[in-house]
């Protein structure tokens, strides 16, 4: 008695089991369809899983494994042997399955197997003579690629006309075949009606009428990644740039691996929505998936890492991209930087020297010997160096300022006060509008006591930068040190303070006017003020300003 209910129960199971696998099937040819209508990547994904659980719960549906085959096939995730395998399990499974031995056939076809293939389709067309439209036009393209691939032969040729014929005149008794040509026409139909309507408004720019012509498309088709694309287009000639990227995020929904969709929007978040970095990282990911040997990808990837602050990774990205192209200059540059954050000071020099070595253009080379006579000077404290390659920019490119701003500098802080004015005094030359270079001149011209000249140049930095606090604190100390007009240095201290509350300097030179005029307890306060803030700025020496302090007081 047990025996026979556990007999039925599994009877029971078994139906159930069968019911559920002909739910998915019907699911999957659902999804299926509307992926070859739509182009939708989404119901792709769909179908592909509903035909998985379709096979898990009835190993002996065939539909399911060749209709699968062709699915993963598309999504590039099978190769041309397992897909002729999973077909020919499909005919195993059911052998008297016309569509089981079509798409056999067509794999074998793909694998240039055209005996084999010829079989199939042979046999097909006997299963189902009537319906035997698609088996017939299969059979005369096959002939056709046999003939490509070997020579012309009157056998072939007259039976790819024969098939060719008779397929044609088939075809009215092949509904299903009839009725994908039928949605097929009426999808195409449909996509022509919006494309050119579209393009009529884009070139009349009539882009808000467009808008919503591509809209109603998308909604209508179903095609997001064609349409969503085209309105991203859109707002990005009108500088809509937020909802172009939402478009384009749309369109990628659709199909995740679209590579010019990726590129648009890792490209417009990494010039416009530098906060979403991880967007961008995610778009040039799955590049690399689709494109792993473009080293431009992992160019960009290293510049987003270091963004973010992740100088491993961007070490690693610039590495990666320097293993598909060696020689490239600017990987070699971008990596030095990268290696500089990290603080791995050597091997950065290294790679700032070969990019100079292949210098692709005298501009951009002159400006990696700028970034490299900066390392050679700040980090090892290599003076020669440094100016040997700072020269070495110049002859490059004589008519970059920054370098003679930077050449100035260094003549500065090694008290080569003439050259250091030399240096500042081309840089102007060569732009007039540079705040900073005037600025820096207007110092040695101090320190030399050329007053009336350093207050002309720091005025003159000034009128170029209105908002330059740095100048005016130092034409203040002029007018405290060089002037003694009080006055006139505390309206510039806290004209510098309006400017940026957290500079320390104007905050210790206005305590510096009070202590003079007598009155301590304010004076003390401002040099308490730029205590608290030395200690995050470290613009001076805190002793010097603790020093002040305390004399306030000393009796």
């Amino acid at each position: 008695m047990s025996e026979k209910i556990l007999n039925n129960t599994l009877q029971s199971e078994e139906i159930d089991f069968n019911s559920l696998a002909q739910n998915y099937l019907e699911e999957a040819r659902q999804y299926h369809e509307n992926y070859l209508l739509k182009g939708n990547r989404l119901d792709l994904d769909c179908a592909v899983d509903s035909y998985i659980d379709a096979i898990k719960y009835n190993p002996k549906m065939s539909e399911a494994y060749y209709r699968l085959a062709t699915l993963l096939w598309d999504k590039g995730e099978i190769n041309l042997s397992s897909a002729i395998e999973q077909c020919l399990s499909a005919v195993n499974i059911s052998p008297n399955n016309p569509n089981a031995r079509i798409y056999a056939g067509y794999f074998l076809e793909m694998a240039k197997k055209y005996d084999e293939a010829e079989q199939e389709f042979k046999e097909a067309i006997k299963l189902n003579p009537l319906k035997s439209a698609r088996s017939r036009l299969s059979l005369a393209s096959l002939y056709i690629d046999k003939m490509n691939d070997t020579k012309l032969n009157v056998k072939d040729f007259s039976q790819s006309m024969y098939y060719m014929i008779s397929g044609s005149l088939t075809i009215a008794l092949d509904y299903p075949s009839i009725k994908m040509i039928y949605k097929n026409l009426k999808k195409n139909l449909s996509l022509a009606f919006y494309d050119i309507v579209g393009n009529i408004l884009e070139k009349t720019k009539n882009y808000s009428i467009a808008l919503k012509a591509y809209d109603k498309a998308a909604n209508t088709t179903g095609r997001n990644e064609i349409y969503y694309n085209k309105i991203g287009d859109i707002n990005i000639k009108n500088d809509e740039l937020v909802v172009a990227r939402e478009s384009y995020i749309k369109a990628l929904e659709a199909n995740p691996y679209n590579k010019d969709l990726l590129l648009k929007v890792a490209t417009i978040t990494q010039l416009y929505f530098e906060d979403d970095i991880e967007t961008a990282i995610d778009c040039y990911s799955k590049l690399l998936e689709l494109e792993e040997n473009n080293s431009n990808i992992y160019y960009e990837l290293g510049h987003l890492y270091l963004k973010k602050e992740d100088f491993i990774n961007s070490i690693n990205a610039f590495n990666l991209a320097l293993e598909k192209d060696s020689e490239n200059p600017f990987y070699h540059n971008a990596l030095a930087y990268a290696l500089i954050r990290a603080e791995q000071y050597e091997e950065a020099c290294d790679h700032y020297k070969f990019a100079i070595d292949k210098n692709p253009n005298p501009e951009w080379t002159a400006i990696v010997c700028q970034a490299l006579a900066s390392l050679y000077y700040k980090v090892f404290d290599d003076v020669d160096s440094a100016l040997t390659f700072l020269k070495t920019g110049i002859m490059l490119d004589e008519n970059n300022d920054e370098i003679f701003v930077e050449l100035g500098d260094i003549y500065l802080e090694c008290e080569d006060l003439d050259s250091s004015i030399k240096a500042y005094c081309e840089a102007i030359k060569l732009n007039p509008k540079n705040p900073y270079a005037y600025n820096k001149c207007a110092m040695v011209l101090w320190q030399k006591d050329y007053i009336e000249e350093a207050i002309i140049a720091y005025n003159k930095a000034i009128g170029i930068d209105p908002d330059y606090y740095v100048a005016y604190n130092n034409l203040g100390v002029i007018y405290l040190d060089g002037i003694r007009n009080l006055k006139e240095a505390k309206r510039l201290f806290e004209k510098a303070i309006s400017l940026n509350e957290n500079y320390v300097m104007p905050y210790f030179n206005l305590g510096r006017i009070l202590e003079i005029s007598g009155n301590n307890i304010d004076a003390a306060k401002m040099y308490q003020k730029a205590l608290d803030l030395n200690k995050l700025n470290e613009e001076l020496d805190s002793q010097e300003i603790i020093n002040k302090l305390y004399g306030l007081f000393e009796v």
